[in-house]
């Protein structure tokens, strides 16, 4: 999950899962995230041409052991010298808390003030994410999508969804996915499905998508550029869903104030996605 902190923060996300306390859809659209190894250059300078609407600049598992202080290194250069304007789509994952790596990789990527947030895998308890903002300065925004990746992230998917730093795979429906989606919604904030291995079956991707966004999912987590498109393409309305025309014929019909609260959402998303909606 995604959550956000300035005297904030939050997040979550077994299957994993993720997600991000910009539950508002005016707020930035995260419908496609995209791993980026930090310890290929080729690859960094590559990820700035991607349509996907975030970066997670990795230093976890693709990045070998023995070159994961140097990929951290490379990484903060690499930053510091990217335009103001690509810092709203940038994360960088970190490797886990209990790690050695750990300290070194959160001291480093704050030194670039323009983050805009950080991916912290293998959350197991709300507890993780306080020692995390530990290391945040004061005041600081900073959005975290906590990963949840174990049956005790799982069980404590509550805590997690509803913390609030210094308080300012398959195709078959599981339990768990269920759960993180609600969990997620029940404390506004939004909720990323985790990467889709089989990359080059783009039909393991589609159904899996459409599974994600059946459930309520906000968005999923790419590990190779050419997934994006399917994915971006999947969790926003289309232009007739935005106008209310998708599931009928047209004609008026009388709604309530929870369809019509759904109906601003769709609005919003589809105008954040670039979506023409008609007038009426």
């Amino acid at each position: 999950m995604l959550a956000r902190l300035s005297a904030f923060q939050g997040g979550v996300g077994t299957r994993s899962y993720s997600a991000s306390t910009h539950a508002d859809p005016r707020a930035k659209l995260r419908r496609s995230l995209l791993y980026v190894p930090s310890s290929n250059d080729r690859m960094l300078q590559k990820s700035l041409s991607s349509p996907s609407d975030a970066l997670i600049y990795d230093l976890e598992d693709s990045v070998a052991p023995n070159e994961k202080e140097r990929a951290r290194t490379a990484l903060l250069g690499f930053l510091q010298s990217q335009p103001r304007e690509h810092a709203s789509r940038t994360f960088v994952r970190l490797n886990a808390i209990d790690t050695p790596q750990f300290v070194g990789d959160i001291t480093t990527v704050l030194k670039w003030e323009h983050l805009e947030g950080i991916v912290m895998p293998k959350i197991h308890s709300a507890s993780y994410l306080d020692k995390v903002a530990s290391y945040v300065p004061e005041g600081r925004p900073l959005s975290i999508i906590a990963s949840i990746e174990s049956a005790r992230g799982l069980w404590d998917a509550g805590h997690i969804a509803g913390w609030k730093a210094g308080q300012g795979a398959g195709n078959k429906v599981t339990v768990s996915s269920l759960l993180m989606a609600t969990a997620a919604k029940a404390f506004g904030i939004q909720c990323i499905d985790m990467v889709c291995v089989n990359y080059k079956d783009t039909s393991v991707l589609r159904d899996e998508c459409e599974e994600a966004r059946r459930l309520g999912y906000d968005g999923k987590q790419a590990i190779h550029p050419n997934q994006v498109e399917i994915i971006q393409s999947t969790f926003v309305p289309t232009e007739k869903g935005a106008f209310g025309l998708d599931s009928g014929s047209g004609e008026v019909e009388m709604i309530d104030a929870p369809m019509l609260k759904q109906a601003e959402a769709t609005i919003a998303k589809a105008k954040a996605a670039g979506l023409k909606i008609p007038d009426v």
